[in-house]
């Protein structure tokens, strides 16, 4: 991926200070690539129907989707559909809708961990100008069934071990019966289900009978126009019900353009023979947009088995050449390679350490990952690339800010090209993206993606002046993959669409060469007693940097004069500790010690003084949980994103005994 030209970003509008109560807008800035204008669409990409029959055209030998069969309880090797066999059962599922009374416009759900089938219903739908609404399980039931309502589906792809989820979301029987017309199983169907649904006036099928419902009544495609909803795509916030992001044919399109006109620009690039393992939700957009961009490449996707812990077995059977993940995943990835490191001897340590030094200040010279140091990848740094597969030519991090630490190791280590993005579902995808070998963009996310323009707006509130330096604001976001709207929610559109732009409600840095970096969220801010603004997941991000936590969520209210947070300790790091200081029991035990408590305590305080934090964003007090923040609880997103309201009630009884503990040393110093 040696670079041809480099695609940095250009300032195509000055920043304005505001007037008479106006915000104050920063500069905008587009990628270099679109300095004159957005660059002009390609015939055969206008919609994603079109980017996937042409390429089912083109390509139709080609491996498209793999799966892996269990046998004996064993999972074989990788079994494949070519395009050319997924177009024709993408026509059979179309037909079959079509027979049941689909109509363009009709919504679809589709309900299961990614498989050939999920991506066989959304062609179907985008084929026959039927929108796709994904549903995703950890949104939790209540959830699932609003969105269900909410978007009023009628026909619902469902895997097979998800039906009893389905069969549970309905209120009453009858609220079952108006909202599905039909259910279909991504295998086959138990009696049991199958007379439910039955009696319920639904009707179900299993894959094989809808195949065959299709043959037996043929219907040519409805091919959609760009201007049509491709799918309603529903985020899972961090409160309040699901937000349903409107997105059409001509938002996928053009991030498949931008996607290729960015690749162009490197000499090294995708191709068919290209290989993705995928294993983040489908239904959420940055799984999505990389299978649409593989399909429109003719390239191959393999998926996971379904058990994120034993992924490495996909890993090595499948050898990708792409790796996507979030921050969680490589942190992971990270852990296993230290862990790994620790076993050595004490001399492979230090040339390890050495030799990854010595290629990093190459690479600091200005030397691609590949002529940096061969010497370097072939003793050490290749195995590194061995635990992804062998194959790894680029790794892509999304979904959440990934720590500087982390980056360069994967950038030095990987023996891949490494990029970091940023987008949201709300931008279909990527809306910034870095740049492959150029190690001045670590910590950043990039220059904005080719049909994309990028800007930062006033936040008086938090301090925030894009026109300062460094230039701070909220990000927004305007171009060619900016969704339409939230569904059926006006008022939420209006707010965050001003003049065309997005407000994304996060908060960026921008550096005068149009590098954006993610420094902070709008909305998680408060103020304490004293008046102080306190951002939170700032400081979170600074805190994480101790070894000994896991994870961290930040607490303080308007009522509170100090800070208090809930962390949940690494428990590694922990045991070590322990072993170190000569206590014993189980990490369950040990996090309930008043001794690791205050050790936590005065780490984070060793870390406050050492960022400079002022006295108020020091934490004061803290309750260890062994337990991880986790979906199931209702804690987290998908995506790992705290989810505020419901930390707060989750951990009240805690939070409000660590702030009487505080106010009780206050009085026993005379202070109150």
């Amino acid at each position: 991926m040696q670079q041809l030209i480099k695609p940095v970003a250009v300032e195509v509008e000055g920043g304005k200070p505001g007037k008479d109560g106006e915000l104050s807008v920063g500069p905008v800035y587009r990628c270099i690539l679109a300095k004159d204008g957005f660059p002009p669409p390609k015939p055969g990409m206008s919609t994603s129907w079109e980017l996937f029959s042409v390429a089912a055209d083109k390509y139709s030998g080609n491996r498209m989707l793999g799966w892996r069969e269990l046998t004996n309880g064993k999972l074989g090797a990788y079994l494949w559909k070519t395009y050319g066999e997924v177009f024709k059962e993408v026509l059979h599922i179309g037909s079959a809708l079509r027979h049941l009374g689909a109509e363009p416009g009709s919504r679809v759900g589709i309900y299961g961990i990614n498989c050939p089938q999920w991506i066989i219903a959304m062609q179907a739908c985008n084929g026959y100008n039927l929108i796709c609404v994904p549903l995703y399980d950890t949104l939790g039931a209540a959830a699932v069934d609003y969105v269900i309502d909410h978007a009023e589906i009628d026909f619902v792809f469902v895997q097979d071990t998800k039906v009893k989820g389905v069969r549970t979301l309905p209120v009453n029987e009858q609220h079952f019966s108006t909202l599905f017309r039909t259910i279909i199983c991504f295998t086959s169907l138990t009696d049991e289900l199958r007379n439910d649904a039955t009696n319920l006036g639904v009707k179900p099928y299993s894959w094989n009978e809808f195949i065959l419902l299709g043959k037996d009544y043929p219907s040519n495609p409805i091919p959609p126009q760009c201007h049509d909803i491709c799918t309603i795509m529903y985020t899972s916030g961090t409160s309040g019900n699901p937000k349903g992001v409107i997105l059409t044919h001509d938002n996928h399109a053009m991030y498949v353009r931008s996607v290729e006109v960015f690749m162009e620009q490197f000499e090294e690039k995708m191709t068919v023979d290209d290989v993705y393992l995928s294993f983040l939700p489908l239904a959420h957009i940055l799984d999505r947009m990389i299978e649409e961009y593989f399909f429109f490449k003719g390239a191959s996707v393999g998926y996971y088995h379904g058990d994120l812990n034993a992924l490495r077995e996909d890993l090595m059977e499948l050898r990708p050449t792409l790796f996507t993940g979030v921050p969680r995943v490589f942190e992971r990835v990270h852990g296993g390679i230290l862990k790994a490191l620790d076993e050595l001897r004490p001399m492979r340590r230090k040339v390890f350490n050495f030799l990854y030094q010595y290629k990093l200040s190459w690479m600091k010279a200005g030397y691609s990952h590949k002529t940096a140091s061969r010497l370097a990848d072939f003793l050490a740094f290749r195995k590194v690339n061995a635990r992804l597969g062998g194959r790894i030519r680029l790794i892509i991090s999304g979904g959440a800010p990934i720590s500087s630490e982390l980056e360069e190791f994967l950038r030095v280590t990987s023996c891949s090209y490494f990029v970091q993005g940023y987008g949201l579902t709300e931008t279909c995808g990527l809306s910034s993206v870095n740049i492959p070998d150029d190690m001045s963009m670590i910590g950043t996310v990039g220059v904005p993606s080719t049909y994309n323009e990028v800007r930062l707006v006033e936040v008086p509130e938090m301090g925030y002046d894009p026109l300062a330096n460094p230039s701070r604001g909220e990000i927004c976001v305007r171009g060619k993959t900016l969704f339409s709207g939230y569904f059926k929610n006006e008022e939420l559109t209006r707010e965050v669409i001003k003049d065309g732009w997005f407000h994304t409600g996060d908060i960026g840095e921008m550096r005068p060469d149009g590098v954006l970096k993610i420094i902070d969220r709008k909305k998680n801010i408060f103020k304490l007693s004293q008046g102080e603004y306190v951002a939170v997941e700032f400081l979170e991000k600074v805190y994480s940097i101790s070894t000994i936590v896991e994870d961290i969520w930040v607490y303080g209210d308007s009522f509170q004069s100090t800070l208090v947070a809930v962390v949940v300790p690494h428990q590694e790091n922990t045991m070590k500790w322990a072993e170190l200081k000569g206590y014993s029991g189980s990490f369950s035990e040990l996090c309930s010690l008043d001794q690791l408590r205050d050790h936590i305590l005065l780490d984070l305080k060793a870390i406050a003084e050492k960022e400079k934090l002022k006295g108020f964003e020091q934490i004061k007090g803290v309750f260890l949980d062994p337990e991880p923040f986790d979906i199931e609880k209702g804690l987290v997103t998908p995506t790992m994103k705290k989810r505020r309201p419901q930390m707060k009630k989750h951990y009240e009884e805690d939070i409000n005994r660590l702030y009487r503990g505080l106010a009780g040393v206050k009085k026993s110093n005379g202070i109150m």
